[in-house]
């Protein structure tokens, strides 16, 4: 009965550990850091004898060794005894050590008091045994001697009894582990309770820290998978606080002013509001603490809570509420809420009263944020978001295990079971850890003693340490209460409003929203103004737009955030999902196979690949495949809705996709291949090359705390495609009603790594936008790669490669090759390139190919071949003089395409209005494009993580392509309704304030704050008044603005003492009226 073996051994250690603790478990095991003696404990050794210290040690020891044999014995005994007998077997083992528990904590008190009120809490995971009995430790230990506690209230307060109070209760209301409390009446009438420390406990509780700190270190011999050296070392530098009830008085205010509560709240309701009561702090010393009296109702009281009518889901539900806000809002928290600290007020609406604030916590702000981050990118399964999170706070991991990440986050969050389900919640954590157990062994190659001793964690921050073990407290609260709090519900409205701040700000509120990088154009600057416009009306979260003109970056602009969830600003080099643009990057792949002579457009896909011939299949074409014409258009299709996460599985797609059957005759109707195009392209790939399709597109992959976009869907937007009608030229599996669905859906999917990692080359690359621009600016130029971009762009190209760094694994290897020269570090990423096989010095993220991947590296080198940072050199990638014409299916390859159809082979045809074809490129679902323009050697491309029905890329386009005076492509042109004042001062007024009554701040940085916020806006190009941005770019004005700003390294000017001389300069001048007004030319003269 392993599940009670490992309640036994919980048991042991329980108190020391939280969901932190469990967080490490189904990751196997923590790391071990040196032991933190706080130097109290050191002192306690001279105030309590080296007898008793080695007898409390003792005894603490014997017990703990006598448990862990009772459980090991019975559970070697079980196998030689009929099912029958062996349940009522465990319980008596539960009772007797239940018993032996209790009392050895009432006879040594201290810290194993508090050890055992924290047990009592977790019916969720102890049996019940352990919770009936422990119970009694929350508040009802024998009482001290009251001639004791009168004895330290007198020496504390420095005065007698009789001066003190009226009236002094002696019989406690309560004695827990550190201090005992009585009721009392001041002589001012006032009624209080006193909280008053026990005589010597708190060396008694300083020793018992390092015995505890030795027991956890032999749990960690015994049973290797069970370290928790990490909680016990953040509990003795937190502990001592809570012996110094200054320290607790202060705390108690802070929480008091937090949750504004002041007796009756219902006249103040803010957002996010709590209905809880704390008692007001009326006096303190270190060892006493008078409080404001407070008559409520113990939680175990469960008689009185229902005559009262309590309901317990609502009062536990509060309690929740209330510490959320404290992690969340405030940052600062109580991190003891065993059910001994609170009572419920007896008048209606019931009110959770909090008490005893001894242990809190403090996080920074940046801690907050990423606690918030941690637990929404769990509640929406976003892995991007949640290794940012980690490394944000500080936990690193040794390997790559994000989906073992996500589960064990998500153990944190898990609702609450009530306690008949306790042994089951034990069961299940235990299966949860041999899963992934052998995940480890699985891919770190690991026998069963080695995984026990590998350390995934290479550092886990102090500070998660209470954090968890409050949700694990309240997590037990819940089951002792007997309800059930699904935690994602209540916590997320607190966790969300940590990161309004910068969710919330949009372009309006937020002058840092378009990354601050050079301006290359006059065209760049408009299109600014155009992506502020459509940030303030809420169409994107993060952008990123890259252009080049002539073999030149005119456009590099980048802005919003990475995330709904993720408020980091989007970069240059972020990574984006693009959907179906990686597209154009499997045809690319397949054309530079044929220009390299492996493969011939008009040779039979059979012939390249033998198992491909069944079924029918053997008169398809490469061209058919590239053209969309193969009649394959809905095979596999059904795996979105059957199975999504079999596309994950690389092999068994291409064996799947080549016994499929077509549906149409090949070369007779074009019909998008929308998922199976990158299946049959990697095939084809594979075979021609004799190589796996991730040895030759091996890129950099996203390290754990790089910058990846996720996505979000902008469900009013894609709405709009339920009134579409269906489209002859889309396969039936997708036309306008299942985009609409997979829009709205695909995001959760494909924000999670697995998936993300996966080789989906249809649909899953992850590009910035300036290595796709890159990409289709080499392609525009004839195969031509086009040099880095200038010094003058920030981050400069190639500085962030997005490679993993893991404490164990080597460095990688410096790369080489077309694709590299190609993408030269713009980041871009097709699905994790894993490779064939897997060890502690292997990265399974991808990494970039070598020529020598593919064939016969002399024949597949390219023109010239060049570093990354050399300016001079000329590198080709294509030696087709005809390379255009066989992207578009035109010319001499016009018979391998079906005339008419939009696209080309692999491309999609681009036209103007007159019906020209001007060039090529491939969009993706949710707006993310690459295109070019041949006659003009213009490419551009959009990435974005807010998917929409496209206009938001279509006006980006259509705008650039106007203001350069070339032609705007036909599926763009429909956008081109944006009014020609859009730039104008009366125009951005028109639009915000349409109806005339409406007010608009001509501050749109931080208008209620008196700062500089307004010049930055000009900086940015985001001035309201076209008057205001001539401050900007009219050469006499702007020195003055960017004197106020900071210039070159300089403090920015004293704004607000120049502003303040310039206001008593205005107030000398004299007010004339009529014929005497005068315009003043120089402001300068007024003294």
């Amino acid at each position: 009965m392993d599940d009670s073996l490992a309640a036994g051994v919980y048991l042991m250690h329980l108190a020391l550990c939280t969901d932190g603790c469990l967080f490490c478990l189904c990751l196997v095991q923590t790391f071990k850091v040196n032991s933190y003696i706080d130097p109290f404990l050191w002192a306690s050794r001279r105030e309590m004898g080296m007898v008793d210290i080695f007898k409390r040690r003792m005894k603490v020891f014997t017990l703990a060794f006598v448990i862990y044999l009772d459980y090991k014995a019975l559970q070697q005994r079980e196998k030689f005894i009929r099912k029958s007998k062996r349940a009522a077997l465990w319980e008596r083992l539960h009772e007797r050590n239940a018993k032996r528990v209790l009392n050895l904590m009432i006879e040594l008190e201290g810290l194993w008091v508090k050890l055992g009120q924290y047990l009592s809490t977790r019916a969720d995971v102890l049996p019940k045994a352990y919770i009936t009995l422990l119970k009694q430790l929350q508040d009802s230990l024998p009482p001290r001697p009251v001639d004791e506690v009168c004895q330290t209230i007198e020496k504390e307060l420095g005065q007698s009894m009789d001066d003190l109070f009226l009236d002094f209760v002696k019989a406690p209301l309560a004695t827990a582990s550190i201090a005992q409390v009585h009721r009392a009446t001041l002589r001012n009438g006032q009624e209080v309770v006193v909280k008053v420390q026990h005589q010597g406990v708190k060396t008694i509780i300083l020793e018992d820290l390092k015995n505890a700190k030795s027991i956890v270190d032999w749990i960690a011999w015994a049973e290797p998978h069970y370290d928790f050296s990490p909680m016990i070392d953040e509990w003795c530098k937190e502990a001592p606080k809570e012996l110094d009830f200054n320290h607790e008085a202060e705390n108690t205010r802070t929480v008091f002013r937090n949750l504004g509560c002041k007796g009756n709240c219902n006249d103040r309701k803010p957002a996010n509001f709590v209905d809880v009561l704390i008692p007001e702090v009326i006096q303190s010393t270190e060892r006493l603490l008078v409080l404001e009296y407070m008559d409520g109702i113990r939680l175990n009281d469960t008689e009185s809570l229902e005559a009262f009518g309590v309901d317990k889901q609502k009062l536990v539900e509060e309690i929740t509420r209330a510490y959320a806000h404290q992690i969340y809002v405030d940052g600062f928290f109580n991190g003891d809420p065993h059910p001994g600290n609170f009572l419920v007020s007896k008048q209606a609406p019931h009110r959770p009263i909090l008490l005893d604030f001894g242990l809190t916590k403090l996080l920074s702000s940046p801690m907050k944020q990423a606690l918030a981050k941690m637990f929404l990118a769990s509640a929406e399964g976003d892995h991007v978001a949640l290794l940012s999170a980690f490394e944000e706070m500080g936990l690193r991991l040794r390997l790559d295990m994000p989906e073992q990440a996500m589960e064990v986050t998500s153990v944190f969050f898990r609702n609450s079971t009530p306690s008949n389900e306790a042994l089951e919640n034990v069961k299940s954590m235990a299966e949860q850890r041999t899963k992934n157990l052998k995940v480890l062994q699985d891919k770190m190659k690991l026998n069963q003693k080695e995984v026990k001793r590998f350390n995934p964690v290479d550092a886990f921050p102090g500070d998660i340490v209470i954090f968890t073990r409050v949700l694990n407290l309240l997590r037990g609260l819940s089951a002792t209460m007997n309800v059930r709090i699904v935690y994602l519900d209540i916590m997320r409205p607190f966790a969300e409003s940590v990161l309004d701040g910068n969710i919330s700000k949009g372009p309006a509120l937020n002058a840092q929203w378009i990354n601050d990088t050079p301006v290359h154009s006059d065209v760049e600057a408009k299109l600014r103004q155009l992506l502020v416009e459509l940030g303030d009306a809420d169409k994107i979260l993060g952008i990123q737009v890259c252009a080049y003109k002539d073999g030149e970056v005119i456009i590099d602009t980048s802005a919003g955030m990475l995330g709904r969830y993720d408020p980091r600003p989007v970069q240059p080099d972020s990574l984006f999902p693009v959907f179906s643009v990686t597209k154009g990057i499997a045809a690319g792949m397949l054309h530079w196979l044929v220009d390299n002579g492996k493969l011939r457009l008009d040779e039979n896909v059979g012939n390249v690949w033998p198992q491909f011939r069944v079924n029918g299949k053997d008169l398809i074409k490469v061209h058919h495949v590239l053209n969309h014409t193969s009649g394959m258009h809905n095979a596999l299709a059904s795996l979105t809705q059957e199975n999504p996460f079999l596309m994950l599985d690389w092999d068994e797609c291409l064996s799947r996709i080549a016994t499929s059957v077509a549906e149409t005759e090949p070369g007779r109707e074009q019909l998008y291949h929308y998922v199976s195009f990158g299946w049959l392209c990697g095939g084809i790939i594979e075979h021609a090359s004799g190589k796996k399709f991730q040895e030759i597109l091996e890129e950099a992959f996203i390290r754990v705390e790089s910058r990846l976009a996720t996505l979000t869907p902008d469900v009013d937007d894609l709405k709009k495609l339920s009134g579409v009608s269906n489209r002859s030229d889309l396969p039936s599996t997708f036309q306008p009603s299942d985009i609409a669905q997979l829009a709205t859906t695909l995001p959760a999917l494909f924000n999670t790594l697995n998936v993300r990692r996966a080789i989906i080359p249809a649909a899953n690359g992850h590009c910035s936008a300036r290595a796709l621009a890159r990409y289709y600016a080499a392609l525009v130029d004839g195969g031509t790669v086009p040099p880095p971009h200038s010094s003058s762009s920030k981050p400069i190209l190639g500085s962030h490669p997005h490679l993993p760094k893991f404490a164990s694994l080597k460095p990688p290897k410096q790369q080489k090759g077309y694709w590299r020269k190609l993408m030269t570090s713009a980041n871009c990423t097709e699905g994790r390139m894993q490779k064939k096989s897997y060890s502690s010095g292997d990265s399974s993220y991808g990494m970039i190919p070598d020529n020598d991947n593919i064939g016969d590296s002399n024949n597949l080198t390219a023109e010239t071949t060049i570093d990354a940072d050399d300016h001079q050199s000329v590198s080709k990638i294509f030696t087709n003089p005809r390379i255009h014409d066989a992207f578009m299916g035109a010319g001499e390859y016009e018979n391998l395409v079906l005339p008419s159809g939009k696209f080309g082979l692999g491309f999609r045809r681009c036209y103007a209005k007159d019906g020209s074809l001007i060039g090529f490129g491939h969009s993706g679902m949710g707006g993310s494009t690459g295109y070019c323009d041949i006659k003009n050697r213009f490419a551009i491309s959009v990435t974005l993580n807010k998917m929409s029905f496209g206009g938001v890329t279509g006006k980006i386009v259509h705008l650039v392509c106007s203001e350069l005076g070339i032609p705007v492509p036909e599926e763009y042109s429909r956008f081109g309704s944006l009014p020609s004042r859009i730039f104008s001062e009366r125009g951005v007024i028109d639009r915000k304030c349409g109806d005339g009554l409406t007010l608009m701040g001509l501050d749109n940085g931080s208008p209620n704050t008196f700062d500089t916020s307004f010049y930055a806006s000009l900086r940015n190009r985001r001035g309201i008044l076209e008057s205001d941005q001539m401050l900007w770019t009219d050469a006499s004005t702007k020195p003055f603005v960017q004197s106020y700003l900071g210039v070159q390294g300089l403090q920015a000017l004293d704004f607000n003492v120049k502003f303040g001389k310039l206001m008593v300069k205005m107030s000398n001048i004299e007010v004339t009226m009529g014929t005497n007004s005068e315009i003043r030319k120089v402001c300068s003269e007024i003294k």
